[in-house]
């Protein structure tokens, strides 16, 4: 259960951002989404690989 605290004054807008951020955080959405097709261990693998290599093809730019 995600918990916003509203302080007096506060405007609703403001704690409706941070609620949705904080959903955000969770990975419910996501987790979801993830679910509703099944992708066999070998794509998963190699996806992951993928994003593995780009994630240093990035830091590798940076240095």
């Amino acid at each position: 259960m995600i918990i916003v605290p509203v302080k007096d004054g506060e405007n609703i807008e403001r704690a409706l951002k941070k609620f949705k951020r904080k959903f955000e955080k969770t990975g419910v959405v996501k987790e979801l989404r993830a679910r509703q097709q099944f992708d066999k261990p070998s794509v998963k693998k190699r996806l992951k690989m993928e994003h593995a290599v780009y994630v240093q093809k990035l830091r590798a730019e940076e240095e």
